[in-house]
């Protein structure tokens, strides 16, 4: 887990709050202009310049490239525009843990979760032209050389291809990416797999991902979304978290993560872990910036009641650097697997893509087959189907002589008896 975005040795200085909103007057511009080409509101503008919040991470380089003075400018204005130390603050994973940078950073307190001084999460909405054309235009860095620091002119004239970047990206962000995912589930294998399974989305998805405004970002959140599915308690491997550490207070931090809900994990780690600001974390989390500052300062609190240290810590900025302090350490101690070479997650990637495609084509052949099939061997005219056999009943029965009467025996009896020939048969006879 690293600091930030950038490599904290080359983070832009900022001046005074005050020299802020002088620079930006000096060259016409106004909150509007500012906000629009770093991807904020008006209102965080405002609050960089009245010194309430300072930019971080990519936001802060783009801010102070912006509002930089000329250099004829800066020659004569120097001693009233002096610059003062940024104040580094953790922002993003893409180095690996332990790495030179970050032994020679300091932790430094990151800014208090203010809601009502936060702007909307904007941190996704509109990329910059100079972020957008990385990866994919000459003379321009690779994302991965971004996210660590590397100077653009490392790139040069070379034009990187997809595969290319997709590796440097990886390299530079997987080992990072899977020390996070195991504090986020407490599950080495697991976060192994996770951050496996992203990268293999992400090659999947390289030419949305190589002109995204942080492709870094998009994978953390692939791998942290399949890192937090329920879906993983149903299988035996990932039923129970790994040992904790043996460590008494490395411990108690493993057993206060795995305690909190999986949204306030994943914002505790991002803000004070990762170092993203508020909104940032509100977007990555789909949350609003008022519920991910609930979130994160009902976290601390939890946390805070198995850290005494963390409880006597003077203001929300102290808890923020010994948080980040711990959770650095705690990602380090741990012994997490190693992921595979980017070379077998792209074949990962492109081997299930032919077969998820071989699946579907098979499956729409098989359909043709079986209407074929049906075609050929469905009747071409209708066949009344012969009802059964019931027994009917309400009828009323059979016709036919009805009983004979005693008077209607003694006729016919008479009848019988009296042998007639000729007509007088025939004709009744008057008495």
């Amino acid at each position: 887990m690293t600091r930030s975005t950038t490599d904290e040795a080359a983070a832009p200085q900022l001046p005074s709050p005050k020299e802020r909103r002088r620079l930006r007057e000096a060259k016409s511009l106004s909150e509007e202009q500012v906000a629009a080409a770093v991807g904020v509101t008006r209102a965080t503008v405002r609050s960089w310049e009245t010194g309430r919040t300072s930019p971080r991470g990519r936001k802060r380089a783009l801010y102070a490239k912006l509002i930089a003075p000329e250099p004829e400018a800066l020659a004569t204005t120097a001693p009233a525009a002096a610059m003062t130390a940024p104040t580094p603050v953790p922002t993003a994973p893409e180095a690996v843990p332990g790495s030179a940078a970050e032994a020679a950073a300091e932790p430094t307190p990151a800014p208090s979760a203010e809601p009502s001084s936060e702007p909307a999460p904007q941190a996704f909405t509109e990329a910059a032209p100079e972020v957008k054309a990385m990866l994919v235009v000459p003379e321009a860095a690779t994302d991965a050389d971004r996210t660590t620091g590397t100077d653009t002119e490392a790139v040069g004239e070379r034009r990187l291809s997809p595969a290319e970047a997709f590796d440097e990206l990886y390299a530079r962000t997987a080992p990072g990416l899977v020390r996070q995912a195991y504090l986020l589930t407490g599950r080495r294998a697991l976060a192994r797999e996770s951050v496996e399974r992203a990268f293999q989305l992400a090659w999947h998805r390289w030419p949305e991902v190589a002109v995204d405004r942080d492709p870094a970002g998009w994978v953390r959140a692939a791998a942290y979304e399949y890192a937090m599915s329920p879906w993983h308690r149903l299988r035996r491997a990932h039923r129970h978290p790994d040992a904790p550490p043996t460590e008494p207070g490395k411990r108690a931090l493993f057993d206060a993560l795995l305690d909190l809900p999986p949204a306030y994990r994943r914002t505790l780690l991002l803000y004070d872990g990762v170092g993203l600001d508020l909104p940032e974390t509100a977007a990555e989390t789909e949350a609003s910036t008022p519920a991910a500052a609930g979130r994160l300062m009902t976290a601390r609190a939890a946390v805070a009641e198995r850290l005494p240290e963390l409880a006597s810590a003077a203001t929300p900025a102290e808890q923020s650097a010994l948080l980040h302090d711990r959770l650095g350490g705690l990602a380090r101690a741990e012994h997490v697997p190693v992921p595979q070479p980017a070379r077998a997650v792209r074949t990962g990637s492109e081997d299930k893509a032919r077969l998820w495609t071989r699946a579907a084509v098979a499956g729409v052949a098989l359909l043709i087959a079986v209407t074929g099939l049906t075609l050929h061997t469905a009747p071409t005219h209708y066949e009344p189907p012969i009802s059964p056999a019931e027994r009917v009943g309400g009828v009323p029965p059979r016709g036919g002589p009805q009983k004979l009467t005693a008077q209607d025996l003694k006729l016919q009896k008479t009848l019988r008896e009296q042998l007639a020939h000729g007509p007088e048969r025939l004709i009744p006879q008057l008495r």
